[in-house]
């Protein structure tokens, strides 16, 4: 009898990660800094920075909007917010280019009500600039947002989707490094779709240029979206992953004709395009 009651249990990999996940929380809040007067402490901090360049039309634009509204209002993402030690997460909505727009401020994410309310103010129409892409300037922007906040995460996270390579302000390692430096992770959600019609910054592979180029801190990843009925499962999934402290499975990716390893191909395609203009000497 004494036997059965000790006999020991296997324990799945599944509960072994979310046991770990939950150690290092505890570990994070017994080191980190007394929490000010005018923080909020919170498990996580996370910018949405979703990418409206002047390649997106105005149906990818609208569906970009819906599908982060039909994620963040799935039962799956309720139960990620309930598995924190602190259950609760602060989250804004940005939308970039050449330039930035916040479409939701910082909002505190604690009920089901909370992210029903977030998701409805997704579906307000906006007039997006056409502007070229400049990954590197979003970042900073991200970085900046959580900085200045009044929440104190023990996690914090820049989520950038995106369609193509940065091609404009500061080259994106220099923004990628100067982000990770202060504690922050960048994770990207590249979007690969190919409607069929020719794109100047069109990159196969874009996946590999968001992994080498644009993801960093820990726990970093990138979740490719090839086809745009997929965008709202794409993420539905790396906002769990995101809020619960998970890691998706690697997958296997290739490089091809313009390599997507160089970090400023974007920049390349343009000053090709310059030149091919005659705007370039």
């Amino acid at each position: 009898m004494i036997r059965q009651i000790f006999k020991p249990r296997l324990v799945s990999n599944g509960t072994l990660r979310a046991f770990v996940s939950y150690l290092l929380s505890v570990l994070l809040v017994l080191a980190a800094p007394p929490v000010s007067a005018q923080e909020t402490e919170v498990d996580l901090e996370l910018v949405l920075m979703v990418d409206v360049s002047r390649s997106m039309s105005d149906a990818e634009l609208e569906l970009q909007r819906r599908g982060y509204a039909e994620a963040l209002r799935s039962d799956v993402v309720f139960r990620a917010v309930q598995s924190g030690l602190l259950q609760t997460l602060a989250l804004t909505y940005v939308e970039w280019a050449g330039t930035q727009e916040i479409i939701v401020d910082w909002q505190l994410i604690e009920t089901r009500q909370d992210l029903d309310s977030f998701a409805d103010q997704l579906t307000v129409r906006s007039n997006p600039s056409l502007r070229r892409t400049s990954i590197s300037s979003a970042l900073e922007f991200g970085a900046s947002r959580i900085l200045r906040n009044a929440y104190r995460g023990l996690r914090r996270v820049i989520d950038i989707s995106g369609d193509g390579p940065n091609n404009l302000g500061p080259l994106v390692l220099t923004s990628r490094d100067r982000v990770t430096a202060q504690g922050i992770t960048i994770n990207g959600l590249p979007l690969m779709t190919n409607d069929g019609a020719p794109q100047l910054f069109h990159l196969e592979n874009l996946d590999v240029y968001y992994q080498t180029c644009v993801i960093g801190g820990p726990g970093a990843f990138a979740i490719p979206v090839y086809v745009w009925r997929d965008f709202s499962a794409a993420v539905q999934r790396k906002l769990v992953l995101e809020i619960a402290g998970l890691m998706p499975q690697p997958q296997m990716i290739k490089a091809q004709a313009r390599d997507p390893r160089d970090c400023q191909v974007g920049e390349k395609i343009w000053e090709d395009f310059m030149q091919g203009n005659g705007f370039i000497p």
